[in-house]
């Protein structure tokens, strides 16, 4: 099992695909509780910390990725529909340690899909964005390898079942 990502320009999309060996409860919860996503979301050596979190349809998770000098970037991922389990659809963006959106980066509309597998379970997160221009800026921002560390972070936690 390895990390897929899949970026198609044409479409203006990036699909990040990757099948755990865990329980479907276990993954949903690492990826909707903010106190382990702080476990994993930061890809080594920063690390995610949260500064609000509230996982229902019309709520927030605003955290910080910070840096091992303790220099601090803000994210903030909106929650726009949720079927427990299944699938959760977000807006997320760069902003400030308030939340206010960061207009000079791009805002990506994305959907994270839960599927049972005979292994574990399978998470296809896909982003879209308004433009091909804004879909090359996030992979030369580093956002394959970033988000490639924190997925592997987080076969880690599985693997020692600290999740």
């Amino acid at each position: 099992m390895k990390t897929n990502v899949v970026k198609n320009l044409k479409e203006k999309s990036i699909l990040v695909s990757r099948e755990f060996n865990a329980l479907l409860e276990k993954v949903w919860r690492a990826y909707t509780e903010s106190q382990l996503l702080d476990l994993w979301w930061g890809p080594s050596p920063w690390r995610a910390e949260t500064k609000t979190m509230n996982f229902v349809v019309g709520g927030y998770w605003l955290y910080a990725m910070v840096s091992p000098e303790n220099e601090k970037s803000y994210g903030r991922m909106n929650y726009t529909a949720i079927e427990p389990q299944k699938f959760f659809e977000l807006e997320d963006s760069f902003c400030d340690e308030n939340g206010v959106v960061n207009t000079d980066l791009p805002v990506s509309r994305g959907k994270t899909v839960f599927t049972e597998t005979s292994n574990g379970t399978l998470v296809e997160f896909k982003i879209s964005y308004q433009t091909e221009a804004e879909v090359l800026q996030l992979v030369e921002m580093g956002f394959e390898q970033g988000i490639s560390m924190c997925i592997e972070q987080l076969v880690v936690l599985f693997k020692e079942n600290k999740i």
